[in-house]
Order: structure tokens, then C-alpha cells, then sequence
């Protein structure tokens, strides 16, 4: 699977040459390209060597078959979504959540009159 962020010095080439490189070439299953400026998102998946365009779902999302994940726009983002529509997050969301449910589970504890810090 490939992505690729377009820039106005790179779009024409990511659209046409590389394009044809990685369907004919490398056979890269999915492809998909995306404009961070205009919020541009494609995505093509490899079917008999060739690639046929991705049809967006009702959000606007295009499915990744090697993810098993859906592509698209959050706040202006690209990000990952899985197959029921959750957001992936992010290793800092993730890293974020994680922190804010130990801080909530030590102030559970705190509140048992248990010292978190002593468990």
C-alpha cells in the first residue's frame, strides 16, 4: 500500500508516472494519493494488473483491502477509520487516553483510600 501527499511540484507525476510504476512494476495492491492543500483523496486498488478507481463510501471514505481500514477526512486530516467507522487513534491519542484512564483509575483508588502508588 502506498500513499502519497501531492504537492504542486509532484501532483502530475504522482497522478501519471508513479502511478503506472507501482501498478505495472512494483503491483502495489493499493494506491492512493492525497492533497493536503485542496483535501484531494483517490485511491486505487490493483484488480487483474490494472488499477480500477476506489468508490467512496457515504462519508467520503475509500477502502485500503491490505489495511482492512477505510481512509478519509478528519478534521482535515487524513486518517484510518475502522470497517464499523471508529477513528484510529493516533499514537499520541492513544498515548493521550491511556494517561487519562490511569489518572482516573488513581483517583478511583485514592478515593478507596488506597495509595495508588503503593499497588
Amino acid at each position: 500500500m502506498i500513499i502519497e501527499l501531492l504537492s504542486d511540484s509532484t501532483a502530475k507525476t504522482d497522478r501519471g508516472l508513479k502511478k503506472e510504476i507501482y501498478q505495472d512494476i512494483f503491483r502495489t495492491p493499493d494506491y492512493f494519493w492525497f492533497d493536503p492543500n485542496s483535501l484531494e483523496l483517490a485511491g486505487f486498488h490493483l484488480v487483474d494488473g490494472k488499477y480500477l478507481p476506489l468508490e467512496p463510501n457515504q462519508q467520503d471514505w475509500l477502502w485500503s483491502e491490505q489495511l482492512q481500514l477505510f481512509l478519509g477526512l478528519h478534521e482535515e486530516q487524513l486518517r484510518f477509520f475502522t470497517p464499523n467507522g471508529q477513528l484510529v487513534p493516533t499514537v499520541e491519542e492513544a498515548a493521550q487516553a491511556a494517561q487519562s484512564q490511569s489518572e482516573k483509575l488513581a483517583a478511583k483508588l485514592r478515593e478507596l483510600g488506597v495509595d495508588p502508588d503503593m499497588v
